[in-house]
């Protein structure tokens, strides 16, 4: 039996903003837009995957969709996005530095610079235009 993460899911509260960030900035690839009403799932593969390989897919969600919150609880969920406490998600790449400079270059608002970490791990961390948490590990 074999098992693997299909989806991993982030919320967005600016669709095109979030599309250019994934899209343009980190490469990721579009394989289905959906939009209900005011609302838009964008789902996005990483740029490296291979022909066949199992790929864990990015799903950008709007926020707060679930009909059985309250009022309340949506505002609080948008808070916690906004200042980025919400969600978060690591990825890896090879060269940490050049892929720093990218994303930096492009606007993304740095969290921490590259650093080799206590525990071993090379790092930095962006938001996204969300708000949303990325680490970034240097793979290896």
């Amino acid at each position: 039996m074999s098992l693997s993460v299909r989806y991993a899911f982030l919320p967005h509260t600016d669709p095109e903003a979030s599309l250019a960030f994934y899209r343009d900035v980190l490469g990721f690839t579009v394989s289905n837009d959906v939009g209900y009403e005011d609302m838009r799932w964008i789902t996005l593969d990483p740029p490296s995957t291979a022909e066949g390989a199992s790929v864990t897919s990015l799903v950008l969600e709007p926020p707060a969709c679930d009909p059985t919150i309250s009022e309340e609880e949506r505002r609080t969920i948008l808070e916690l996005i906004a200042k980025g406490s919400y969600a978060s998600l690591t990825l890896a790449v090879d060269d940490l530095d050049a892929f720093f400079e990218k994303v930096e270059a492009a606007g993304a608002e740095v969290v921490q610079e590259p650093i080799d970490q206590e525990y071993g791990v090379r790092d930095c961390a962006f938001r996204d235009p969300a708000g949303n948490l990325l680490r970034v590990n240097e793979a290896g």
